[in-house]
């Protein structure tokens, strides 16, 4: 009885010497398949599915690899302006692989495709490679092998099979073991011109010779099967010799995190607040939509595309813009120092050394690529923003109408659970009698669980139950104080704005100016340290400027004395990262007020940072073209 192993080997097994082993193009996994043929098992010759053209500019690349390169050759008679074909040297393209280790082991290389001096494209679209996690090789290719279509009579693509036949069998003459690596779709033609003995052309004389050219580290993901960024992760592991076996996966978590530490850090060297709030929570919620997304698409990994979109959607543009930019980051590919000629790829087409954009064909085409649209709002150049901030007018400002309800909205918030907390203040727990008052008090019932009845009664647990009576007051006063200690420096910008209608609360507040972080013409963005709320609306002074308010030292403590000097209440709702000073209780107490503590800690860092920045326009006809320009 055959083995499992000589089974599965029977559907490559071409002849007793030649073993025919299909490709999908552009897959990282599809590569660690070629790799780990060609190391398990002994052959002393590779048939490569590139024309012999190639062989010289070709290999030189791959010894060059890390460093990326494109091997271009021009095709002669185009009718459509200058086109040229090309092979990208990608470390994770199957073909690259497979040279990449023959030349390690000494293993001899024969370039069998056939010369032509134009190259016709064969459209085809696989099943996602990751199924080969799960899925022997051979019963993969059987699943694809039933949706092959015979390539046409006249066609391109049959006489290159047909030449491709016959260098196999002039190969089989001289080695003994042979590994000849084709494309899917042309994997069954081979093996049935092989057999018939199918007549081919002599391959095309006057050829252009290739050439090779480095690529543009910007437009490296044009050019390359996978994400630049997971490209280099095999890179990595492949030095350190760690495994890369579930890297198609495991580089996505890699990705998220390395997005994750450059977004916080472009926040910190540019003086705004490091967010927190992208959290392991969040990540995973992220992770399964991403995953949801793909499965829509009928993939089992997802695209860049699906990946930018779901950061979008769950934390905003500034994470989507970081996302794209660090998986279209490859650190290999340092070029500044070559004397090779460079270009940059696009999606069908090249630029040339000479700025000369011509059509170009991949020979190495893995999954089709199309152009698809996603709306996201980049932060303006430093030098454009300035100029912005010079056409200011000083003595018009105005605020934005949808980010004045949602701070509203939370301010309205607020203010019922301050409430709630000091009708809490004046709750009581008794034995449960004949009511249930306001419900059951679990954590007075736990607390006398243990007492005994007396002897002879049965022992049972005592209930007690909670009575709340209804809050005496109001508040009509919240402080939010984001940032403490507040640094001066920082916050620079102190203002006091009234409302514009009765639904809107008197504001002061303190916060980064907004002239040094302009987002559009007569838009400037600002982020709040700290503010006062008060509603009803009304008139106050100033408090920046008001003598009455001096004897307080900090921003904080103007902000707490203000409140207590114009609140009509007897309670202010404090919102604070910390525990209240004494100093600050001291300065309510002054003025016979009080404070009611709640931790900034209670709503989701995500909220607060995004009611923290805030938007000032340069007069109310910036209204009509703002939403253009402001990122929710």
């Amino acid at each position: 009885m055959a083995s499992p192993s000589s089974n599965s080997d029977a559907v490559f097994r071409l002849s007793p010497r030649i073993e025919l082993f299909p490709l999908l193009h552009g897959s990282g996994d599809v590569a660690q398949e070629v790799r780990d043929r060609l190391t398990d098992r002994r052959f002393d010759c590779l048939a490569v599915p590139l024309p012999p053209s190639f062989e010289l500019p070709l290999e030189e690349a791959v010894v060059d690899l890390p460093r990326i390169s494109v091997i271009v050759q021009q095709e002669q008679g185009a009718e459509q302006g200058p086109r040229v074909n090309y092979v990208p040297v990608d470390p994770c393209q199957a073909v690259i692989m497979g040279i990449r280790v023959a030349i390690g082991e000494g293993m001899y290389r024969a370039y069998i495709d056939r010369d032509t001096t134009t190259f016709e494209p064969l459209p085809f679209v696989s099943p996602d490679a990751y199924a080969l996690k799960q899925l022997p090789y051979a019963a993969f290719a059987a699943a694809i092998l039933p949706t092959l279509a015979p390539p046409g009579e006249g066609t391109q693509q049959q006489a290159r099979i047909a030449w491709m036949a016959f260098q196999l069998h002039q190969l089989e003459m001289e080695f003994e073991r042979i590994l000849c690596l084709c494309h899917f779709a042309d994997w069954p033609w081979i093996r049935q011109a092989y057999r018939r003995r199918a007549d081919y052309q002599e391959p095309d004389m006057n050829v252009s010779r290739p050439e090779r050219y480095l690529v543009d580290p910007a437009s490296l993901y044009f050019a390359l099967g996978e994400l630049p960024f997971l490209t280099e992760l095999y890179e990595r592991r492949r030095a350190s010799v760690h495994s890369d076996r579930h890297l198609s996966i495991d580089s996505i978590k890699e990705l998220l995190l390395e997005t994750r530490t450059r977004w916080q850090t472009a926040h910190d060297e540019e003086g705004q607040s490091v967010p927190t709030w992208v959290t392991p929570q969040l990540l995973q919620l992220y992770l399964q939509y991403v995953r949801n997304h793909a499965l829509l698409d009928r993939r089992l990994t997802p695209d860049l595309y699906t990946l930018v979109l779901a950061a979008k959607q769950m934390a905003g543009d500034d994470f989507a813009i970081r996302l794209l930019e660090t998986a279209k980051t490859y650190s290999y590919q340092n070029i500044e120092h070559s004397h090779l000629p460079r270009l940059s790829a696009g999606l069908g087409q090249l630029t040339l050394p000479d700025n000369q954009v011509v059509q170009a064909t991949n020979r190495l085409q893995g999954a089709p690529v199309t152009w698809r649209s996603l709306s996201l709002r980049p932060r303006p150049a430093r030098r454009t923003s300035r100029r912005w901030s010079y056409l200011w007018n000083p003595n018009r400002q105005c605020s934005w109408p949808p980010e004045d309800t949602k701070i509203e909205s939370f301010h309205t918030h607020v203010r019922e659970q301050a409430k709630a907390i000091i009708g809490a203040d004046l709750a009581k727990s008794e034995k449960f009698t004949t009511s249930m008052k306001d419900g059951l008090d679990i954590r007075e019932s736990l607390r006398h669980w243990h007492q005994r009845r007396p002897s002879g009664q049965p022992k049972r647990l005592e209930l007690y139950v909670k009575e709340i009576p209804p809050a005496r007051g109001n508040v009509d006063t919240v402080i939010f104080l984001f940032d403490t200690p507040a640094d001066p420096d920082e916050y620079s910008w102190q203002a006091t704005w009234y409302a514009e209608h009765a639904q809107e609360s008197t504001l002061c507040f303190y916060a980064t100016p907004f002239l040094e972080n302009m987002v559009a013409p007569g838009i400037g963005q600002s982020r709040y340290g700290g503010a006062l709320f008060i509603f009803p609306p009304r008139a106050i002074p100033d408090i920046w400027t008001d003598e009455a308010l001096g004897f307080a030292k900090t921003l904080e403590e103007r902000l707490i004395a203000a409140g207590a000097v114009h609140s009509r209440e007897t309670h202010l709702a404090l919102v604070t990262p910390v525990a209240p000073k004494a100093r600050w209780r001291q300065i309510a107490k002054q003025f016979g007020r009080r404070l009611v503590p709640i931790p900034l800690s209670r709503f989701s860092g995500q909220m607060i940072d995004r009611l923290r920045r805030f938007h000032v326009l340069n007069g109310h006809e910036i209204r009509s073209f703002a939403a253009q320009f402001i990122r929710e």
